[in-house]
């Protein structure tokens, strides 16, 4: 007999965790194993794609750019490479006659040549469809009345010395920048020995507090050219560069700071402030920062205006449609030759072209870690030198004065 009591129960459905992803979303409908006379929910699960299959077109896409994203990852990590510093070595090689050959073997890793494997791939291929479609016209592969790509040379002729003139003058352009960027680094370089000579003349170290002072102030001074180095170059280490000199307190508050050399001009301008000088003496160090004022606004205006973009894209297109045409300009006269011809022309002239847009930003082409290096080692050792020069010439002047009467006659 029947009795509502002992009627069967929906089971209660357990959370199960699985590791299946399925391709689109389900719904999943839960039903109670028995019916009964309680109404009862439909409890429902809806299970959601956690991704999408890629559509074929972001494939393709994705398989396109594996050259030139392998070439841009090799370009910029030759731009983070560290420069040195010539000496004499290094000149004697660079002007020896083996340096051709050796620059020829050395084509390979050359991040510049790398650059334009892309650019020289794509029009090399572009020119061997044009001979193959050509060719196949030629020995009557195709129907009758498809055409061959050929075009006379006059227009080629017309227009060689407008492109040489633009790659001259954005290669002259670019160049101009770089020169602009060393005379920045080449004044607050010496901007910064300067400073610091004359704090170590005009600063007087009677006491414990003024010796610190004067120490914390040549430190900071020391800093600027790093932090400024480390300001126009990405993907340095300011800290490590820092970690030596300063203390952990100033290099926590550096960092924070939005503008990070002037950060240092801060704390450089506070020093001189809290130093016991004359309003003299104090107008002469103060006046010195406007150096390394002018040095950050040379940077900042390299850094962030580029040559006008215009000149740029017009570079760019002209040398495109250049090469594009080029295949069909050369078949009457080269035929098959002009794959190779077209290779040669595309590797030597977006060559000229890349060059001009590495050196456009000028600062990672100079060797602002050796020079940076090489002021803190100097200003540091002039540091330690000075009080045994003052020794020095203390002890030469009393000997002279033993030597030699008020008259300038030498004693007898």
């Amino acid at each position: 007999m029947y009795h509502p009591n002992n009627q069967l129960k929906p089971t209660t459905l357990t959370n199960l965790t699985s590791q299946f992803t399925p391709k689109c979303p389900y719904q999943l409908t839960l039903l109670p194993l028995h019916s009964s006379s309680k109404p009862f929910k439909l409890q429902t699960l809806t299970i959601t794609c956690s991704s999408s299959p890629p559509s074929p077109i972001k494939t393709l896409i994705s398989i396109l750019r594996t050259i030139p994203d392998w070439a841009d990852q090799t370009q910029e990590r030759g731009m983070q490479k560290n420069r040195t510093l010539y000496n004499h070595t290094d000149w004697v090689q660079h002007r020896s006659s083996l340096r051709h050959v050796r620059h020829f073997f050395s084509s390979l890793s050359s991040r510049v040549i790398l650059s334009l494997v892309p650019p020289v791939l794509f029009f090399t291929s572009f020119a061997a469809v044009v001979a193959t479609y050509n060719s196949a016209v030629y020995f009557q592969l195709l129907p009758e009345f498809f055409p061959v790509f050929r075009a006379s040379s006059l227009p080629y002729q017309l227009t060689a010395p407008a492109l040489a003139l633009l790659l001259v003058f954005r290669t002259e352009a670019s160049y101009s920048r770089f020169v602009e960027g060393k005379k920045a680094w080449t004044s607050v370089i010496a901007a910064a020995h300067d400073f610091a000579r004359l704090v170590m003349a005009v600063v007087d170290t009677g006491t414990q507090s003024e010796y610190e002072l004067k120490n914390g102030l040549l430190n900071y001074i020391i800093a600027f050219p790093l932090v400024l180095k480390c300001y126009v170059l990405y993907g340095s280490d300011i800290e490590s560069d820092l970690q030596h000199l300063l203390e952990v307190d100033d290099i926590a508050l550096i960092m924070k700071s939005n503008h990070r050399p002037r950060c240092v001009i801060e704390f450089i301008s506070q020093s001189i402030r809290l130093l016991k000088l004359e309003d003299s003496r104090r107008n002469i160090l103060e006046s010195k920062i406007t150096y390394f004022h002018e040095g950050i606004g040379l940077c900042e205006q390299l850094k962030g205006i580029p040559i006008p973009l215009s000149y740029t894209r017009l570079t760019s297109r002209f040398l495109v449609l250049w090469h594009l045409t080029l295949p069909i300009i050369l078949w009457d006269d080269c035929h098959w030759i002009v794959v190779p011809a077209t290779f040669i022309s595309a590797a030597s002239l977006f060559c000229i072209e890349e060059v001009g847009v590495l050196i456009e930003d000028p600062f990672p082409m100079l060797a602002l870690n050796d020079l940076c290096r090489k002021a803190q080692n100097d200003i540091q050792e002039a540091i330690a030198t000075e009080s045994v020069i003052n020794v020095h010439l203390a002890a030469k002047q009393k000997h002279h004065s033993k030597e030699h009467s008020p008259n300038g006659r030498p004693n007898s």
